[in-house]
């Protein structure tokens, strides 16, 4: 395959399904954090952009240099995302009930660094099956198409966001409850579209 619009339209509408759960994610976020500031929403959409060009380039390079290894470790990855899901939303669902009085003033605590690697890798890890489907292109289109993926998923998390903390506003006391019940939700729909 060439790489011409059909290149750049397919790779935008892989990124854009492949972004749904990163967007579902900072919606959540967003919901966590109301408060949030541009730079850090950046930050956030950036990081989901990142584990987004990762995986898929990661993926190409299974499909060519260790295949057998990357096949074996494909059918548990549902249950890596559903693990990471449900760890990273349960504990947004405690710490919203635990601290009901702090929430309710706006002081919601933010993202730690470790939790936004862990959700950046739960909802892009099934883009390691991306792989297998850009096998065929060669190193340098895999690393194209994996740019714009990340770049379509920055912008769709950059909405998902702003939404999140119009929302997040709105329901300030219970925003963290919110978002953790939307990271279990999309744990167990990975869970359950993979098997």
């Amino acid at each position: 395959m060439n790489m011409n619009l059909l290149f750049i339209v397919n790779s935008v509408l892989l990124g854009a399904g492949l972004a749904m759960d990163a967007f579902s994610v900072s919606i959540a976020d967003g919901l966590n954090e109301p408060g949030m500031p541009r730079k850090r929403m950046c930050m956030i959409a950036g990081t989901y952009a990142f584990f987004q060009f990762l995986m898929p380039v990661t993926g190409w390079c299974c499909v060519h240099f260790v295949a057998q290894v990357f096949t074996a470790v494909q059918k548990y990855i549902p249950l890596i995302a559903l693990m990471l899901l449900l760890f990273i939303g349960g504990k947004m669902i405690m710490e919203g009930v635990r601290g009901g009085d702090d929430a309710e003033e706006g002081n919601l605590r933010g993202l730690d660094p470790g939790t936004l690697i862990l959700q950046g890798i739960a909802t892009s890890i099934d883009a390691l099956s991306v792989g297998f489907t850009i096998a065929s292109y060669n190193m340098r289109m895999a690393v194209y198409c994996s740019v714009i993926i990340a770049c379509v998923t920055f912008v769709i998390c950059m909405g998902g966001l702003i939404f999140g903390r119009l929302l997040g506003s709105k329901f300030a006391g219970r925003a963290g409850i919110l978002g953790g019940c939307i990271l279990v939700a999309i744990g167990l729909e990975i869970f359950i579209r993979g098997i």
